[in-house]
């Protein structure tokens, strides 16, 4: 049986390749921005690992996502969803149908996994993606 403030929140996957940053980070924010109204999830066409460098950026805003584990899509295919956010272009390619999804958007955000440079550099491109995955979520979904 499904508690009541589960069935008011709506469900929301995130979806990028590899489930390692940018759907990681985007998973934590809406969860630390808007859990009452929320539940967030994260899925990539293929898993890997969290990537430690979002799991810094993310802590030093005060949101923990160290216990998120990379997934694969198939795990929420037969899910019901509200809504589907492909974070990258990748995904966004070859995302499937989500039969029980009631909308899908598509939000693209440079993949900081590619960065070069020294560890702060590396770190800054991964803040940088944070903010503006943050931005999107404050102006698109939390504010709702």
């Amino acid at each position: 049986m499904t508690d009541q403030r589960t069935a008011d929140r709506q469900r929301v996957l995130f979806l990028c390749t590899h489930n390692s940053a940018r759907s990681q980070m985007a998973e934590g924010l809406l969860r630390n921005l808007a859990a009452d109204r929320f539940e967030a999830f994260s899925a990539g066409t293929e898993a890997t690992r969290v990537r430690p460098e979002a799991v810094s950026v993310m802590a030093e805003i005060g949101v923990d996502i160290s216990s998120q584990e990379s997934e694969t899509l198939e795990r929420y295919l037969g899910e019901p969803l509200d809504l589907v956010i492909t974070v990258c272009d990748d995904a966004n390619e070859s995302c499937p149908v989500f039969p029980g999804a009631s909308s899908r958007l598509h939000w693209s955000f440079p993949d900081p996994s590619k960065a070069t440079g020294g560890y702060e550099e590396i770190l800054h491109t991964f803040r940088n993606v944070r903010d503006e995955i943050r931005g999107r979520i404050e102006s698109e979904l939390a504010g709702m």
